[in-house]
């Protein structure tokens, strides 16, 4: 029997070590689906609900497991869905393929049924490579390419393959003019800044009294390193929310998240700063980073396209994090009052008080930061978690202590709705065997989540560990963009856009023959929790939460952090109206420039 182009593809696939392809079936890849059932399976076909849905759990995979995702989607309306998915992809920098049919040649430009200008679709979102395939000797250069390229640049590259292409015989390219061989080696490479440049860096950072590092995802291979320099430096360590597993927050001088979900002593590390060092992090919110002119700064980045964006840095180190940091690390002096790093960690412990305080505060039924609080000490050592975009976000943000060994991430860049069960579910089958548990709000679970666990329902035998605990905060609101509303445009809840229906996600969970919990009283919220940890297989457990807790922003004070909660979970309307006000005037001078007026607090 003759090898088909469909078939190489997935030979190439298995020769390049790919285990697993996301994907929902359609008759633009017929050819390759055939070609699955020929190869018994291998790499294993994993079908979601929605194209959009394989797009998400290909990037949950490659994120959690270092390696390529690949996802695989028909012609036309296939093709499109993947597209939010693998624009999340590329704003976060996660290597993802994808493969795609298309209709056939002898149809193309007629105006056919499905028929879409894939190369003018994808030529955003795949712009680092994106190719058709229209005779066989094309195939091997092609598909290597789009592997090697979205790894090495860790980016979404796209191949398109005709249906009627999956059909032909494969012939490889052979020794003539106009033929392109290609091979598999990809070998490992390392890049490091120059001699010069390092020692500019060495000479910014000693000069440093008050120094604040801000680390990315780019910086999750170097943790024994930002750990050294931060010692060394005396340096209060801020995450961006990707970055949020690089580091253990239980280490006295790190601040937690940054930025707009984070928390109040990153915003104080950053505000009060005269050096700052970022390493792995494109973190885009020039207003939470110091003011310009205040600190001198220094960047680690791989990407020499990523660099000297976002501050004014004086050295732009482009390099393997890991690498660069062990050439820094021999120059950096550790002779330096410890006053700063005091204040850190003051900030910090004063922090971690606020967010249990806040955490304890009745609300009606329950307070979603309580819910938060609550599993923390319950997660498991090696518990991988992802979270949705929404105000779950916040509570993922502040209230989750990251100890070594775990792992987490979300949208950082794109901050869509929607990936919080997918990402789940590609991390379960890139770790079968550790727990994985996804936090959402009940509007990313009716877009998205509940479709998907049938998917974790389907798929549930696979896994060494049958943990996948999915958490609602059930609260009927939209509950992010009412928080921005009431913030910015100081207006309420504009309720036909931001309420949504009472779903019964435990109810709806059981149907699947899946563990599922509602819990409607505080006192039954670790009880909620433990069930799902110690369930035989996938669960979700919902909690009824009160709408009326506000995510604070950062740069409230102390003060405001405190009371905002109190004064509108007791129903003190006035003090609450007030505390609002003064929240909105607060958030709307941020936006432009910084205020420092609440230095002193």
């Amino acid at each position: 029997m003759s090898t088909k182009v469909s078939d190489h593809i997935l030979q190439r696939l298995r020769e390049w070590g790919v285990e697993h392809v996301f994907g929902y079936p359609g008759d633009g890849i017929n050819g390759l689906l055939a070609a699955w059932g020929r190869a018994e399976n291998q790499p294993r076909f994993v079908q979601s609900r929605h194209e959009e849905m394989s797009a998400f759990q290909a990037v949950g995979y490659a994120k959690f497991s270092g390696r390529l995702g690949v996802c695989a989607a028909t012609s036309g309306p296939g093709a499109i869905h993947l597209l939010n998915g693998l624009y999340d992809a590329k704003l976060d920098h996660v290597p993802v393929l994808a493969i795609v049919g298309q209709t056939h040649r002898t149809a193309m430009g007629g105006s056919y049924q499905q028929e879409v200008d894939l190369h003018t679709l994808y030529k955003d979102v795949a712009s680092e490579f994106v190719e058709t395939v229209t005779v066989p000797e094309q195939l091997p250069n092609v598909l290597d390419r789009a592997i090697r390229t979205a790894l090495a640049r860790r980016c979404p590259t796209a191949v398109i393959v005709p249906g009627d292409v999956q059909e032909l015989d494969y012939t490889a390219p052979t020794h003539e003019f106009k033929m392109v061989p290609s091979s598999l080696d990809r070998s490992s490479w390392t890049s490091v800044p120059s001699e010069d440049s390092v020692q500019r860096a060495a000479d910014i950072l000693n000069s440093g009294d008050k120094v604040a590092i801000l680390v990315g995802q780019g910086a999750a291979g170097a943790r024994a390193e930002v750990e050294e320099i931060a010692g060394r430096l005396k340096a209060g360590v801020a995450k961006a929310l990707l970055g949020k597993d690089v580091l253990s927050d239980e280490l006295p001088y790190v601040t937690g998240s940054v930025g707009l979900l984070g928390t109040r002593p990153s915003y104080e590390l950053m505000r009060d700063c005269d050096t700052l060092l970022t390493i792995g992090s494109s973190f885009p919110y020039t207003q939470f980073l110091p003011e310009f002119g205040q600190a001198r700064a220094v960047q680690i980045d791989i990407d020499p396209h990523m660099v000297g964006m976002r501050y004014p840095y004086e050295v732009n180190l482009v390099g393997d994090a890991k690498a660069t940091l062990q050439r820094l690390l021999p120059l950096i002096g550790a002779d330096r009052g410890g006053a700063w790093y005091d204040t850190v960690c003051a900030n910090v412990t004063r922090w971690h008080e606020v967010m249990e305080r806040r955490a304890q505060q009745s609300a009606d039924p329950i307070n979603p930061e309580y819910v938060a609080r609550a599993l923390d000490p319950m997660l498991p050592g090696d518990a991988i978690i992802t979270s949705d975009s929404g105000s779950a976000a916040n509570w993922y943000a502040r209230h989750l202590t990251m100890r070594p060994g775990m792992r987490s991430s979300l949208s950082g860049t794109l901050a869509t709705m929607g990936p919080g069960v997918p990402y789940a579910i590609g991390a379960k089958f890139a770790h079968p065997d550790r727990p994985v548990i996804a936090l959402v709000g009940d509007g990313a679970m009716q877009m998205n989540g509940l479709a998907e666990m049938i998917t974790a329902a389907k798929y549930r035998d696979l896994w060494e560990d049958p943990r996948l605990v999915v958490a609602v905060w059930n609260n009927h609101d939209l509950n992010q963009v009412t928080w921005e509303m009431r913030a910015m445009e100081g207006a309420p809840s504009f309720l036909p856009s931001q309420q949504i229906p009472d779903v019964q996600y435990a109810a709806f969970a059981r149907s699947l023959g899946l563990t599922g919990v509602r819990v409607e009283k505080p006192e039954d919220v670790e009880a909620g929790w433990r069930a799902g940890l110690e369930a035989d297989g996938p669960a979700v457990i919902e909690f009824l939460t009160d709408p009326a807790v506000p995510p604070i922003p950062p740069h409230a004070t102390w003060e405001q952090m405190e009371a905002t909660a109190a004064a509108i979970l007791k129903g003190d309307a006035d003090r609450a109206g007030m505390v609002r006000q003064g929240l909105k005037a607060k958030v709307q001078e941020f936006l432009p420039h910084r205020e420092r007026s609440d230095r002193e607090n």
